[in-house]
Parts: C-alpha cells; sequence; structure tokens
C-alpha cells in the first residue's frame, strides 16, 4: 500500500465564503497534520446556498497563513477563464506560497447551478474541452519562461513572456478532472500530473483509472497524483489499495457549516502510512 495524503475540500459557500476563516481553517489544517487544503471553483450554488467566495482570493490567503500544505482550486473551469491571466495568477500564486500550488482543471458543468448559462459562457462539452487544452497548452508554455506563441480557434498569445515562473519546475503540477468511464479526460490527464475522478463510486473504478493511465504515460517516471474524494467517516484505505495518493474529504454544500469542518479537521487525517506534515 502506498501513502495516502489528505486534504480538506472546501466548498467556498456560506459561511466559508469568508476568506479570513478559511485562511485559519488551513493554519489549523497544518497544525493537525493535513497534507492540503483545496477549494471549489464556482460563481454560485443552488439553493438554500446564498453566499460564494472568489477561490484565488481565498487561495493567496491560504498561502499567506500556511507554510508546508498543498492547494489549490479544484476544479477550475479553465474555459470560463483567459489563460494568459491564469499564467499570471498560478505564477504568482505558487511564488507567494513557496511553490505548493497544485492546479486542478476541468470542463465545469452547467447542471448544478446554471452558472455558465447564466453569464454567457459556452455550454457545449465538446467545445469547452478544446478551450480547456488549448489554455493548458497556453499554461505549459507560460510556465517555461519563453515567449508564448499560441493562435488558436480559441485564443492568441502572441509573444508575451510571463516571468517571473512559477517556483515549481517545470510549472505548476495539474490535475484534470474527469468523469473515469470517459477515454478523452484520461488522455488529458495522462499528459500532465494527476486525475481527480468526478462521481467515484468503487474502489474497482479508480483501480481501472490508475492501469489506464499509467499504460498512456509510459515510459514516465515522475510522480503522478489519483485523487480520491471520498465524505468524512467514509474509509480511504480501499482506495489508496487501488492507487489513491491522495484522499480529498468533501463536503456537502447544501449542509456543510464552519463547525463541521473544524470537527473533521481536528479529527486529523487519514492514517494510511503517510506521515503527517508537522
Amino acid at each position: 500500500m502506498t501513502g495516502l495524503r489528505s486534504a480538506l475540500w472546501l466548498p467556498l459557500f456560506d459561511e466559508l465564503a469568508d476568506p479570513v476563516a478559511v485562511a485559519r481553517l488551513a493554519a489549523e489544517a497544518e497544525e493537525a497534520g493535513w497534507h492540503g487544503v483545496f477549494v471549489w471553483d464556482h460563481l454560485r450554488w443552488r439553493e438554500p446556498v446564498r453566499r460564494a467566495a472568489d477561490p484565488w482570493i481565498t487561495l493567496a490567503a491560504i498561502a499567506t497563513a500556511t507554510e508546508r500544505l498543498r492547494f489549490g482550486p479544484m476544479v477550475t473551469p479553465l474555459a470560463r477563464r483567459r489563460p494568459a491571466k491564469v499564467a499570471r495568477e498560478t505564477a504568482t500564486l505558487d511564488r507567494l506560497g513557496g511553490g505548493r500550488l497544485t492546479l486542478g482543471v476541468g470542463l465545469g458543468s452547467d447542471r448544478f447551478a446554471g452558472e455558465l448559462r447564466a453569464t454567457g459562457e459556452e455550454l457545449d462539452d465538446r467545445r469547452r474541452g478544446r478551450m480547456l487544452d488549448a489554455s493548458l497548452e497556453i499554461l505549459t508554455a507560460a510556465w517555461s519562461g519563453e515567449p508564448v506563441h499560441h493562435h488558436s480557434a480559441h485564443y492568441t498569445v502572441d509573444d508575451v513572456t510571463f516571468l517571473p515562473r512559477p517556483v515549481q519546475r517545470p510549472g505548476v503540477p495539474v490535475w484534470a478532472a474527469g468523469r473515469p468511464g470517459n477515454v478523452r479526460p484520461l488522455h488529458r490527464a495522462a499528459r500532465h500530473d494527476g486525475f481527480v475522478p468526478v462521481d467515484l463510486q468503487h474502489p474497482d473504478e479508480l483501480a481501472a483509472v490508475v492501469t489506464t493511465v499509467a499504460a498512456l504515460r509510459r515510459p514516465s517516471t515522475t510522480r503522478y497524483d489519483i485523487a480520491a474524494t471520498l465524505p468524512p467517516g467514509a474509509d480511504p484505505a480501499p482506495y489508496a489499495e487501488a492507487g489513491a495518493t491522495w484522499w480529498l474529504a468533501e463536503f456537502a454544500p447544501e449542509t456543510m457549516s464552519l463547525d463541521q469542518v473544524r470537527g473533521v479537521l481536528r479529527d486529523g487525517p487519514a492514517d494510511v502510512g503517510t506521515e503527517r506534515i508537522r
């Protein structure tokens, strides 16, 4: 069994729409031995949720409140963001945190709160997928520190150099999200640094993902992460056995409270073969 790292996976809604409160939670999580704090990236959510915080500003607060744990958006729908601006934001945030940013990316969805439709974003999944891949090409080039020349159907970056570079080399680790049975997200994830399965139902599903990604990545000696999102109280050990490297403790946004998150935090990370960070 490989070591399993543990992270809080926080919807930035209602009581957690306060970046000061979330930064304090992150500091407490670091002290309690958690390995990461990741945050949702949404403009709104369905009722009864009423308030939402910006993930990037909140992540900056987390970066300054902590010293060791990893943090990042999990996941950000890149198709609704300008990739050149994300290149600047990610490099700056990685430097602010001393090289601890992980960038989670995905297509996004309109089914939870209609936020893509409400703000005039692209609704076609395949088109958003092409926009996501083009954005990742731009980010990879930007993090190199060399001039970026990108001309595609969706974006233009014409001879722009993005300095300073992120602390991490060759760039910020990218985890791509997708449903385990979908081929394109798995191929996308295999080109980067990690995979976040959506709607994971059973450890056997995860084992199949691990096998597929390993085959797509051969030969590769670099670290690769697979994150399993499970509610507090679930046993992450079978997922670690199947190949998960991270457990993301998930919370239902409609019922989540600050006290609930703090209670899970104080229970500590999963005890599955990995030392705490302190």
